[in-house]
């Protein structure tokens, strides 16, 4: 699968957990040079507290448009320290 924003892949794995319809790429399938960290958090409660990135190609910003679960709650455990996306990222 591939995460794309902006004309740009942003990410690229064929190791993808899927949760709730949202595609989860491992760390290591991101192209850092495009996420930056955001101070924006939320809570889900059965996942834990999801951690945000900004999306930026090409000086194009795409604020909150990644996110994480670091420490998710046991019954999230398979997607902890993993990305998935929203807010105009294609994921196919």
């Amino acid at each position: 699968m591939q995460a794309r924003w902006n004309g740009q892949v942003i990410a690229s794995s064929d190791d993808i957990v899927t949760v709730e319809g949202n595609a989860y790429f491992p760390p290591e399938a991101l192209e850092q040079t495009c996420f930056r960290p955001s101070s924006h958090r939320t809570v889900c409660g059965w996942k834990g507290e999801a951690h945000y990135y900004d999306v930026v190609v090409d000086g194009a910003v795409n604020a909150n448009a990644a996110w994480t679960y670091p420490e998710p709650k046991e019954a999230a455990q398979q997607i902890q320290g993993r990305v998935a996306f929203w807010k105009g990222v294609t994921v196919a």
